[in-house]
């Protein structure tokens, strides 16, 4: 299992991986961040760039918070960060 440490922009244009800021991953979600829904956006929206199921994207940290930490089952750190280069 990989991690991977996320800044959030919720209510953007549109749903994307803007790339890395530091060493965390900025995207954006149109969801607003009200009950969950911007971090409903975030996990599917990292299951579909990595080509893998919403059940293996976890929100571990920062549930609240704009810096997120996602846990993802299947891929190792490696794995996931040459994936978004």
């Amino acid at each position: 299992m990989g991690s991977l440490k996320v800044k959030v922009v919720p209510g953007s244009s549109r749903n994307q991986v803007v790339g890395w800021l530091g060493d965390a991953l900025k995207v954006k979600v149109t969801a607003p961040p009200e009950k969950g829904r911007a971090n409903a956006a975030i996990v599917a929206l990292f299951a579909q760039a990595l080509g893998i199921s919403a059940d293996q994207v976890e929100i571990t940290a920062g549930h609240a918070s704009p810096l997120k930490t996602i846990a993802i089952t299947g891929l190792d750190d490696d794995a996931i960060k040459q994936a978004f280069e």
